[in-house]
């Protein structure tokens, strides 16, 4: 029996126990992943195709979170000094098959449900920690302030130095008429 499950915009055919590496997922090692984007089923009845063969799921247990091998991209003009040599490693998760099932609704109760995280009930100890951000944003609106006179002060030296040099050659010409 094997199916072709769908996940991180890629198609997979599987069988069970096999090992498959696919795109990143939210999950943990020893974590049970169920894929219930499965496009077709092929057991000993025959196949079932589909968009989403219906009730169909796919139970994978979470081996390991990997990177894959590094790729290199390299880009080049040639005649114009142009290269650029850039590496990526793309993260995976690595899955082992468990089980292949036509009706997913056994799986789905079969999985144990995820723990949510424990809610926000205090809201004075973010008020706590607010003060100091706070002092910390009145000081950098101190000194963005005394930056912005700083500059206003050089600025007004320039102008007036300017203004003087153009007095004098309005005094020149005067003169000299």
């Amino acid at each position: 029996m094997f199916a072709v499950v769908k996940t991180g915009g890629k198609q997979y055919r599987v069988a069970k126990d096999d090992v498959i590496r696919v795109e990143k997922l939210d999950a943990e090692a020893g974590e049970t992943v169920i894929l219930e984007d499965v496009l077709m089923v092929s057991d000993d009845n025959g196949a079932k195709i589909g968009a989403d063969v219906d009730g169909a799921a796919v139970e994978a247990e979470v081996v390991e979170q990997a990177r894959n091998k590094k790729i290199i991209i390299y880009k080049k003009k040639r005649r114009q000094n142009y290269r650029r040599k850039k590496g990526h490693r793309q993260q995976v998760t690595v899955l082992k098959v468990v089980e292949i099932a036509l009706d997913g609704s056994k799986l789905k109760a079969k999985a144990p449900a995820k723990a949510k995280a424990p809610a926000k009930t205090e809201k004075a100890a973010p008020a706590e920690d607010a003060a100091p951000a706070e002092e910390a944003k009145k000081t950098t609106a101190k000194k963005a302030a005394a930056k912005k006179a700083s500059a206003k002060k050089t600025t007004a030296k320039k102008a007036g130095a300017k203004k003087s040099a153009a007095k004098k050659a309005a005094a020149k010409k005067s003169d000299a008429e």
